[in-house]
């Protein structure tokens, strides 16, 4: 029996109104994922790629990570180097994404969902060495995350997603084995 993906546009609506005091929503649809930082009037924006719940649930992991003063950039003031890396800039990636999908993978242990990390460069072999420490490397994040705990926007995620798709049942840190 396959379990069908979470709706993107639900968690939206649930995101909408819990972070609207923040003046923050996420719009899910975006032909590329991008944070529109506040301007005048109109609130920031999270646009998570098409429709794949994974991608808002990145986009808003990223979100929870950026401070006051980065939350006023556009994409957070970060340069994003495209696909195509050379070894040295996707190792560089890794360290940068760590926290990030070490917070995504959380969220989707609280949707109920699997967590597949962002490699992010398609089309390019990427040696098995490398994706093996940075799987090892985001479960000691998660794992720490769980020991130390959680930035306050990210538990506050967690907790409506577990109300949304647990029933209000809490995560628990899962296995290294578990990530695919």
């Amino acid at each position: 029996m396959t379990i069908a993906e979470p709706c993107v546009f639900e968690f939206a609506e649930t995101f909408n109104l819990a972070f609207k005091q923040k003046n923050t929503c996420l719009k899910p649809g975006a032909m590329e994922p991008f944070y529109r930082a506040p301007k005048a009037q109109a609130p920031a924006i999270i646009y998570s790629n098409q429709d794949f719940f994974s991608s808002a649930l990145h986009e808003v992991a990223h979100w929870c990570i950026a401070g006051e003063k980065r939350r006023q950039q556009d994409d957070y003031g970060y340069w994003y180097a495209p696909a195509g890396r050379n070894h040295e800039q996707q190792l560089a990636f890794y360290q940068v994404e760590v926290k990030p999908q070490a917070l995504e993978w959380a969220f989707h242990l609280a949707a109920n969902w699997c967590f597949k990390p962002s490699l992010d460069n398609p089309g390019v072999d990427i040696c098995l060495e490398t994706v093996t420490s940075f799987k090892r490397q985001l479960h000691k994040q998660l794992s720490d995350y769980f020991e130390q705990g959680f930035p306050v926007a990210a538990l506050e995620v967690i907790q409506l997603l577990c109300q949304q798709y647990r029933h209000g049942h809490a995560i628990s840190l899962p296995s290294l084995e578990s990530i695919t």
